[in-house]
């Protein structure tokens, strides 16, 4: 299946996209990624015979993949043209999940706050230090205290 999958892949991506890249996943499948266009499909076995998952999502800034968007299960036996497509239409549906949201308009519009520097984080009020502090630092005064004791004490001061 693996074999038959990346056989499959290699002839997909050529119909895709001139520039890409295809690899073979951890998992059995085979990721192609379209780097010019900010996209990848991915298929994997199924379990039944000769259908493959086809997932599609965009790859990130630096070069990272995000999750799938969307996918779909294909006949591996339907013909490059016809999964070609599938894969097209998964293309344009994670194209258009991505496109930004219009800003929302009126007093909650944070445009005009935009060229403003964040606020510095602001300390709790209250104590600064807890109990537990207090205590461990205490304990370890006692134990340098009782040290220096001891030391002085047996050399006769």
């Amino acid at each position: 299946m693996q074999a038959q999958l990346r056989e499959t892949a290699d002839e997909l991506a050529g119909v895709l996209w001139r520039e890409h890249t295809v690899y073979r996943e951890r998992g059995g499948g085979v990721v192609i990624r379209g780097e010019h266009v900010g996209r990848w499909i991915s298929m994997a076995p199924t379990g039944r015979r000769d259908q493959a998952l086809i997932r599609a999502g965009r790859i990130l800034d630096g070069g990272t993949t995000a999750p799938a968007r969307l996918e779909a299960v294909a006949d591996l036996t339907a013909g490059t043209a016809e999964l070609a497509g599938i894969c097209r239409r998964l293309l344009a549906e994670t194209a258009l999940d991505t496109a930004p949201a219009p800003a929302p308009r009126g007093r909650g519009n944070q445009a005009g706050r935009q060229g403003r520097k964040p606020k510095p984080a602001r300390r709790p009020k209250g104590r600064r230090m807890s109990l537990a502090s207090w205590v461990v630092l205490l304990s370890v005064a006692g134990l340098v205290a009782l040290w220096a004791y001891s030391v002085f004490a047996s050399v006769g001061f």
